[in-house]
């Protein structure tokens, strides 16, 4: 009897055991959740030369910053497909080696392309979507618009399944349309509970409707039933300290960031790691809340170490907030060199809101309020071109409003602020929104007084 995946795709292994393992190692990986590289690994014992396994595999490895490994799964994925693999297959490791290989344009065509004649295929599908996904790094200004496009058009080989749940629930929940994004998350979650990926889209579907107090009790009794490794684990503990930081309680985030987010605790992969302890430490700076400085450097150490050199848009950018917090400035001005060369080479696919949005972050931690508003308000509309979600990239909107107010121009940081309110409530944007109109006020008391 031929083997096929849970979605009825041919799979060249004649194995019962190895099929079944693969299956669960799939279910797993496209549910954020921990174990996936047992059951693939007991996938490969079963058959040696399965090469939808290995590059599977390749992919866990790729997730956790193991490119030794990462490289010699790809090699035999290549092999083995090569000789025993039907086309769907060959495509499939070819499109996902390009992801894991930095070929990251070349793997999103080959991941459209290949959606078009196997769109059951839910690993590639998966590829494009989500915050760190081929969409979203890809330097597009409208990958939010793209990943429900692409969702929308496969929706009918899908039907009522968790994982395709789960993400056209997200796409449409970062694209706009939270309610139904909530919806269908929702659902999702209802029909699969151990899916790490379905409680942080709806952790994101809640921060976008304001629904801060739902958001801190789904994650206080859902997060104790996923692995500290899971690789989502520290990302949903940073969606509760978000929710202590609009409650005013930086003491709460801040405990938050000791036990589970700083670089010592935490079993994340680096990406996540660096980018939610900025984030964070950002934030709580923003608020006027003064970061003890040790988180800072120690921060920066972590990241001199994880990411040394430009590269990573995402990356880069919150390295900007760390190093300019820390006061690193070697360190920042050698990043912005690298950022600098590789958009005059055309090698920037973000363009120049990534220089631009670091040299903010030094003039703000610098206390140059003006400057930072310089930099930042004329790339504002550009910034989904770093990737992430729309949670993680309000921080750049968040410091440009605060450099409106403290650099006295509260009429600017109003506009800002009540469309933000106009979407959702947010005790946060209502402090600020109180200093800006306190700061208007003045002005127009003074011009006043200035009348003879």
């Amino acid at each position: 009897m031929a083997q096929t995946d849970r979605y009825g795709l041919p799979i060249s292994t004649t194995s019962d055991v190895a099929a079944a393992a693969y299956r669960e190692g799939i279910d797993l990986t496209l549910s954020a959740w921990t174990g996936a590289d047992a059951a693939l690994d007991r996938a490969l014992a079963a058959d040696p030369e399965f090469a939808l396994a290995h590059i599977a595999r390749a992919r866990l490895n790729f997730t956790y910053a193991e490119p030794a490994a990462m490289k010699a799964r790809i090699a035999d994925a290549r092999a083995f497909v090569a000789r025993k693999g039907n086309e769907r297959e060959k495509s499939h490791v070819e499109t996902l080696a390009f992801a894991m290989e930095g070929q990251s344009p070349k793997a999103l065509v080959s991941a459209l392309a290949h959606l078009d004649r196997w769109p059951r295929d839910a690993l590639i599908l998966s590829q494009p979507l989500g915050a760190f996904g081929l969409f979203a790094f890809s330097g597009m200004s409208d990958h939010d618009s793209a990943r429900v496009d692409l969702c929308e058009r496969h929706a009918r080989h899908y039907g009522d399944d968790w994982w395709f749940g789960t993400y056209l629930g997200w796409s449409l929940t970062e694209n706009g349309d939270v309610a139904r994004g909530r919806q269908l998350t929702e659902r999702a979650f209802d029909q699969r509970r151990e899916n790490a990926n379905a409680a942080h889209a709806l952790a994101h579907a809640m921060f976008e409707d304001g629904s801060a107090v739902a958001a801190d009790a789904l994650i206080t009794e859902w997060l104790p039933c996923y692995n500290r490794a899971g690789i989502l684990y520290g990302h949903i503990f940073w969606h509760q300290a978000l929710v202590a930081l609009e409650n005013g309680d930086t003491d709460r985030a801040l405990a938050i960031y000791a036990s589970e987010l700083a670089p010592s605790v935490t079993e994340a992969v680096p990406l996540n790691a660096l980018t939610d302890c900025a984030a964070l430490l950002w934030r709580i700076d923003l608020d006027g809340q003064r970061t003890p400085p040790a988180l800072w450097s120690d921060l920066n150490a972590y990241g001199a170490q994880t990411f040394p050199g430009a590269g990573i848009t995402f990356a880069d950018v919150h390295m900007a907030f760390v190093a300019a917090a820390s006061g690193d400035a070697s360190g920042l001005n050698m990043r912005l060199a690298a950022l600098d060369k590789r958009l005059a080479e055309g090698k920037l696919a973000a363009g120049l809101v990534v220089p631009a949005v670091c040299r903010a972050s030094r003039a703000f931690a610098e206390a140059n309020y003006a400057d930072a508003v310089r930099y930042l308000e004329p790339v504002a509309n550009e910034v989904t071109r770093i990737g992430g979600s729309h949670a993680q990239r309000e921080i750049f909107e968040d410091t440009l409003i605060v450099a409106l107010i403290k650099a006295g121009q509260p009429s600017k940081a109003l506009t800002l602020l009540d469309r933000r309110l106009h979407h959702r409530a947010s005790v946060r944007d209502n402090h600020w929104r109180e200093a800006a109109h306190a700061m208007k006020h003045r002005e127009i008391h003074g011009q006043a007084n200035d009348v003879p």
